[in-house]
């Protein structure tokens, strides 16, 4: 249950384009490139590790192609990232905003040269939100992504702890929190208040919201870490 520690960079952004008349919309296309976008991560994932793999005594090529592996890297994938951007999707659409995923080829590809190198700097593409003009609601919006990872993180910590006391293995106490340890990770770092990343939009809108966001998923991120590296014991 220790290891490196992984840099995974998650990349959101949201653009404001004409919104259609028909606002609660899934089109191929979205769909397309949400599919295209949720496999190349979590092929990245698998890379990723693969690579940590190696502190373990088993080779990179193992760690890969291993079931286990593709079930933590697609499992990081769906709360990670497709959980993330269906939240962004379904509150702008409560909010009569037309919302849909657009993959960024470009950033696909870095994603995949970066984990090749032993790190990984996602940015898969966008939420593109149209329609929408008020601050709480781009606010709300904005917020509901990293709110989505740190309640996967809280279900994966809890997971953990009663596995602890269950006597599971520790293969699938460690599981968990890296799973813990990513979202806690993808909320915190889409939080950060700069560009066009949520925080700089849930700040505007809420500074007292956007500071205990930021807060709790930073603690929960710590935390997570601090059972991962066993600096704190999962009770037993």
């Amino acid at each position: 249950m220790s290891g490196p520690n992984p840099s995974y960079y998650y990349y959101y952004t949201t653009t404001t384009v004409p919104a259609p008349q028909v606002h609660h919309t899934t089109s191929g296309i979205e769909i397309r490139d949400l599919t295209i976008a949720f496999a190349v991560l979590t092929f990245d994932l698998m890379v990723i590790i693969g690579s940590l793999s190696l502190f373990a005594g088993v080779s990179s090529l193992a760690g890969f192609l291993s079931l286990r592996t593709f079930a933590i890297a697609a499992t990081a994938a769906v709360t990670g990232f497709l959980a993330h951007e269906l939240a962004h999707k379904f509150v702008a659409q409560r909010y009569h905003a037309w919302a849909e995923f657009r993959m960024s080829p470009v950033g696909l590809v870095v994603s995949v040269l970066t984990a090749t190198f032993g790190f990984l700097f996602a940015a898969p593409g966008a939420t593109v939100v149209g329609g929408m003009t008020d601050l709480r609601e781009w606010g709300r919006t904005s917020l509901a992504g990293p709110m989505t990872n740190l309640a996967f993180a809280f279900v994966f910590l809890a997971g953990a702890l009663v596995a602890g006391l269950a006597q599971l293995s520790a293969g699938a106490i460690g599981v968990l929190l890296w799973l813990t340890f990513f979202n806690g990770w993808f909320a915190t770092f889409n939080l950060l208040p700069f560009g066009p990343l949520d925080g700089a939009k849930v700040r505007r809108w809420n500074t007292s919201t956007w500071a205990v966001a930021i807060v709790v998923c930073g603690l929960t991120t710590i935390v997570g870490a601090l059972f991962l590296y066993g600096q704190i014991p999962v009770p037993a």
